[in-house]
This record gives C-alpha cells, structure tokens and sequence, in this order.
C-alpha cells in the first residue's frame, strides 16, 4: 500500500506540475512585453502636469524608465538618468520617466527635491508599465529611432557606463 501511495503521490505531483507550467506560462505570453526587435507598444499617459505619447518621440531614441518615488533603486539611478539626459539629448536620446505613484504630492516633492529635469510624466494606474509587463522597478526600455524595442534593464542601471552610452550613441 505504502508504494502505491508513494506512486499516486508522484504521478499526482507531476500532473500538477504540468498543469502549474502550462498556466503560467498563457499567463505570463498575455502580459509579457515585446520581443527585442519589434515595435514598442504605444500609450499615451496624462496626468494633471502633462500628456505624452510614446509615438510622438519617434524619430529620438528614447529611454522609457518606469520607476516610483518609494522604490530606492530608482532614488538610486534617477542622478545618472537625468546625467545620460543631459549628455546625449543633443545626439537625440531622451529620457521618458514614467513614475507608477499613487501620491502626487510624494512624486512632485521628489521632482523638486531631486532637481529631476527629465520629461516625466505619472501614471498612477500604471497602465503604460502593465502594458509592457513591468512590475519590479526600475525597469527601463531603449526604444530606436524607429520605434523598435531594443533593450531592456531591470534594476538600477548606472547610465555613465561607456558601453551603455555607446549602444545609445549607435542607435
């Protein structure tokens, strides 16, 4: 009796498995962002400062980095963001800051408190980020000059790195 439970046990364990994998992964194919290589997903976010479409950069390289005032890896890197902006917007790269905030209040102190000269913009209902699969922070998309998708970071990325400015002078 004991091998036949053992048995029941395993064949269960392995159906379940099975199932477990199949479900998420249609779960996760629904939601996960493009492949590199193809057009980044379009959305356009208005909050009470401003309304912005990513099809309205095309033509620049833009670096769309979801990020939020709570989360200090994106405290961390926000500094070189606003740097690599200042660098390279004469060479067309530009830096769209999208933060997932709920507290406006919270995301204008930090704009202020920061210095954060970026084109920003709050999505409080992160739409734009769960268009794109996003759900740690930060998490930053380089789109080309076309509007293809051509990288993605997740977590603090120091924008300074000569290999990251080259790849973003190259596109």
């Amino acid at each position: 009796m004991g091998r036949i439970s053992y048995y029941s046990f395993v064949r269960h364990a392995l159906i379940l498995t099975v199932l477990l994998a199949l479900f998420l992964s249609g779960c996760y194919g629904g939601s996960r962002p493009p492949h590199i290589g193809n057009p980044a997903p379009d959305f356009t976010v208005q909050d009470a400062d401003r309304k912005i479409s990513l099809s309205e950069m095309r033509g620049r390289v833009v670096v769309l980095n979801f990020w939020a005032t709570w989360c200090p890896p994106c405290i961390e890197e926000m500094p070189s963001l606003v740097q690599m902006q200042r660098r390279m917007k004469s060479k067309g790269v530009e830096v769209l800051a999208i933060s997932v905030d709920a507290d406006g209040d919270a995301y204008h102190k930090f704009l202020r408190d920061h210095a954060v000269d970026l084109l920003t913009v709050r999505d409080a209902d992160q739409k734009s980020n769960n268009l794109y699969g996003t759900f740690k922070f930060p998490e930053t998309y380089v789109v080309d000059r076309s509007g293809i998708l051509r990288r993605k970071f997740i977590g603090a990325v120091d924008w300074s790195q000569p290999e990251i400015v080259d790849f973003l002078s190259k596109l």
